[in-house]
Order: structure tokens, then sequence, then C-alpha cells
């Protein structure tokens, strides 16, 4: 059965992900001017899982509709998405993303500012077309997520100022960022297909908890992923002196000694790439790899948890696919 619906998930994705792909290119088909809409379109075109606009589409069919009532909301998603990444990638001054290079390194500082806009105001625009009677909790529950991702980006910011963070601060920080974006896409596209409350809420759990597992997944991917797949260098965020998971947990659980190190890693502000294999061992003797896995699996089994009061249904199964398949993930 698991075999058998991993293969449905891939069957789904591969052919969804056509026609977002397609639908996303034409939403910029013949805008002008070229200097602002060539960032637009180059944003869109760096690839990426495309998960958020799956997760409305799944979600869609998990709650008894289907795709055809959210194709908008699925892209709106995906542009809302793409806005917080240009413009991240600006405060973060990150040079590439998913291998190749940032909007504001590929044209400039103030077209990526005004490329990342123009998509944040196609976002609204797009969703629009999708809102039916439910329009107004749709809107709202639209721009609370926006409003949400700019509170995380700002606490993370915040936190590069900062000595100590603690893991419950680290955590209303992740749901902010990132979990919050994938909680309403799972809540949006409940809303437009007209679902029960406690179904509404069902799904919209398990989106919240999906995101926080993601994102700790990609905290412990920085440090043991694959960089050609991975899409980033290896030991970027101790590069950049980030508060992760994983050295937040590491400050817990260090002695004297290794606290030393760590408080220098966070004083000095990051970290020379050489010496980022003195840290993962440092992590892995104090055991922070499986702590971040143990996190991960429970945020997984609580998304999961979520998922199984819904009816079954093949949405659901391929959503409870995506799941499984997220924390086993490489890039």
């Amino acid at each position: 059965m698991k075999l058998i619906i991993a293969d449905s998930l891939n069957k789904f994705y591969i052919k969804e992900l056509y026609k977002i792909e397609k639908k996303l290119s034409l939403l910029l088909k013949g805008k002008k001017p070229d200097s602002l809409y060539d960032a637009c379109r180059y944003s869109l075109e760096s690839g990426g899982k495309r998960l958020r606009p799956m997760l409305v589409l799944l979600s869609a069919k998990a709650v008894g509709g289907n795709c055809n009532q959210v194709y908008h909301a699925a892209l709106a998603v995906e542009l809302l998405h793409t806005f917080t990444l240009v413009h991240d990638d600006i405060m973060d001054n990150s040079p590439k993303r998913r291998g190749k290079e940032t909007v504001y390194k590929k044209f400039d500082n103030n077209t990526a500012i005004l490329a990342g806009d123009s998509l944040a105001a196609l976002a609204f625009e797009t969703l629009l077309k999708d809102c039916n009677k439910k329009s107004k909790e749709v809107i709202s529950s639209f721009t609370k997520g926006l409003i949400t991702v700019c509170e995380g980006q700002g606490l993370d910011k915040e936190f590069e100022l900062k000595e100590e963070v603690s893991l419950k601060q680290y955590k209303e920080m992740i749901y902010k960022k990132t979990a919050a974006l994938m909680e309403m896409c799972c809540n949006i596209s409940a809303l437009l297909c007209n679902a029960k409350k406690i179904h509404i809420d069902f799904i919209t759990g398990f989106g919240k908890n999906l995101g926080m597992a993601f994102q700790i997944q990609d905290d412990l991917l920085d440090i043991i992923g694959q960089e050609n797949e991975f899409g980033k260098v290896i030991g970027c965020d101790l590069i950049e002196g980030k508060k992760t998971f994983l050295l937040i947990k590491a400050m817990n659980k260090a002695d004297a000694e290794e606290k030393k190190a760590l408080l220098k890693l966070i004083r000095s502000k990051g970290i020379e790439r050489s010496e980022v294999g003195f840290y993962l061992k440092l992590y892995s003797d104090l055991g922070i790899i499986k702590d971040a896995k143990k996190e991960i699996i429970r945020y997984t089994d609580l998304a999961l948890s979520n998922l199984n009061k819904l009816p079954e249904t093949e949405g659901r199964n391929l959503l409870v696919a995506l799941a499984k398949s997220l924390v086993v993930r490489s890039k």
C-alpha cells in the first residue's frame, strides 16, 4: 500500500507540476516593462519543489473538493512565497539559491525589490480569481499569512543581534517564517472548497505541523546535506552564524569548553568555511543530529494525526505520502 501511494503521489506531482509551471509562465506573458518582468520571470523559473501550490491542490482533494476549484490559489501562494525569497536573499546577502544566482545578484537590488513587490501584488490579483462566497475569509487568511511571514523574518533578523535565543523563541520564529505559510496554503484551499469547519481545522493543523518539521529538516540538511542536491553551500547557517535548532540545542547541551566554541561562533557572527567540519563533529558528539531528526519526526507525526482525522480519500493518502517523503528528503 505504501508503494502504491508513493507511486500515485509521484504521478500526481509530475502531472500537476507541469500545469503549475505552464500557468505561472502564462501569468507574466507579454507583461512590460522587461526591466521589471524579466526579474520576475527569472525568480519563478529558478526551480524549486513547488511544495506550497501542491499543498493547496492536495488539501482541496483531501477535504472533498477538486483541483479546479483552487488552481489560482495554488499559483497565488507560489507567487507570494517567491516574493518572500527574493526579499530574504537581499536581506541575508545570499548570492545563490537552488544553485543559481539570486535575483539581486543577477540584476540589482532595486530591481529585485521591485520584482518582489510586483509578485506580491500579482499574488493577490491571482487569488481573487478563485474567490467565492468565502472570499473575505480567504483573503483574510492569505493576508495574515503574509503578515506573519514578515514578522518571522523580522524575528530572524532580531536573532542576529542576540547572544541567547531560547528554543521557544526559535520555534515561534520558524512558525512565523515558514510554517504559517504552509498552514495558510491548507487553510485557504479548504475554505475555497467550502469544507466543513472541523475539516478546515484538521487540514490547517496538518499544514502548520508539516511546516515546523520542514524547517527543522532544512536546518539539518544545511549541515548534513549534499551541496549539489541542496542547492546551497553546506554549513551556510554556521558560516552566517544563524540561530538554528541545532545551534540552540547545542548551547543547551554543551559543557563549559564546548560552549566556548559555540559562543565564539555566535559572537563572531559566523565562522570560516574551513571550520564547518569542527562544528559538525561537535553537533554529532552532543547528539544534536539525532535530536533534530527526533523533532522532525515528532512534528510530522503531529501533522499526520491531524490528517488522519479526515475521511479517507485519495487526497488524504497523497498528503500522507507527501509528509513522509519530506522527512527523508535530501533537498
